[in-house]
């Protein structure tokens, strides 16, 4: 692997982590504008965070869950895992000659992804099952390893590991540093989000909820190893999202953060309950230093979500207004 990216990386959430440091208490996320989302996170993590307040939080039930895909890092203009898996469908193509004659791969053979997405998430899932499965876990996670190392975006040329949103990993590291703990709760899937999410956001594996397949344990002359399978386990996406905190984490979160309707359920699951509660949500409205999009947009559609946002007073973040920077190589 380029481990000298992953060291750049993880100096840049490290800085992020010294800006809550006490010398640096004045200003905890400096890529924020000191505009009223910036003031809103402040506000909230004062209040759960005082001694003696009545809306005291004690650190245990600080959880806060963000969402990934466009939350976390970019999402323009494929969700960065199907690439992966578009990726691996050329890779795999040799050992697999019948899709030639078979969609959505032939027409992914021929360059044609319009043609290969056409039949929706029926396609997708195809395409995502047959290269996602028929391996160990340890196996896939290599495979991963070796693509996030080396792919990159076709926009800017960088990885996509590169393609977080920095204002984001200093609001992690600014909760972390005042008790909270932070969850990915994704659509990605898990096992791919859990190959790099410390590394990239300090987010161990075991705080990182997906939609994950079906795996199987087997004996390989004599080595106990888990195989993954061609079959969907759990979407963790829209309503599943509750669930699967609920299954994983076992502790209603505090504080929720997305970017898409895929994302609702899960803010409102955390603007559920007594006590003082927070929901936000990244509003792309950047076209110059990423991209602008949100009710008809076929990735990370953001309707009825922006919706209640507004309704319920959530905070919602303009990313062109809101954000000094967008990612951590801009100006560099």
């Amino acid at each position: 692997m380029l481990w000298l990216n992953w060291v750049r990386i993880a100096a840049v959430a490290a800085i992020a982590i010294s800006s809550t440091a006490p010398g640096f208490a004045q200003e905890p996320l400096p890529s924020w504008n000191d505009t009223a989302p910036k003031k809103a996170i402040e506000a909230f993590v004062e209040r759960v965070t005082k001694q003696g307040s009545s809306d005291f939080v004690p650190p245990a039930e600080r959880i806060a869950t963000f969402d990934n895909d466009g939350t976390l890092w970019a999402e323009q203009p494929l969700y960065f895992q199907l690439v992966f898996a578009l990726d691996r469908v050329k890779a795999l193509a040799p050992l697999h000659p019948e899709w030639k004659d078979k969609e959505p791969f032939a027409s992914l053979l021929k360059g044609d992804l319009k043609g290969a997405l056409a039949g929706g998430e029926a396609a997708i899932f195809q395409i995502v099952t047959a290269t996602h499965s028929g391996m160990t876990t340890d196996e896939f996670e290599k495979i991963v390893g070796d693509w996030v190392a080396t792919a990159r975006h076709p926009k800017t040329g960088k990885l996509y590991t590169e393609m977080v949103y920095q204002p984001m990993l200093e609001l992690l590291a600014y909760l972390r540093a005042n008790g909270f703990k932070t969850f990915i709760v994704s659509g990605g899937g898990i096992d791919f989000m859990r190959v790099f999410s410390e590394r990239v956001y300090g987010i161990p594996p075991e705080q990182v909820i997906g939609s994950s397949g079906k795996l199987r344990f087997e004996l390989r002359d004599g080595k106990p190893l888990l195989m993954k399978l061609p079959e969907l386990d759990f979407n963790d996406d829209k309503a599943g999202k509750p669930v699967d905190i609920q299954m994983h984490i076992g502790r209603h979160p505090i504080a929720a953060f997305g970017n898409s309707d895929g994302d609702l359920q899960m803010l409102e699951w955390a603007r559920q309950g007594a006590g003082v509660r927070f929901a936000l949500i990244v509003h792309h409205t950047d076209a110059e230093r990423e991209w602008a999009y949100d009710r008809n947009s076929s990735v990370g559609r953001l309707d009825k979500a922006l919706d209640v946002a507004r309704a319920e007073g959530w905070t919602v973040v303009d990313m062109k207004n809101d954000w000094k920077r967008v990612f951590a190589f801009e100006g560099k």
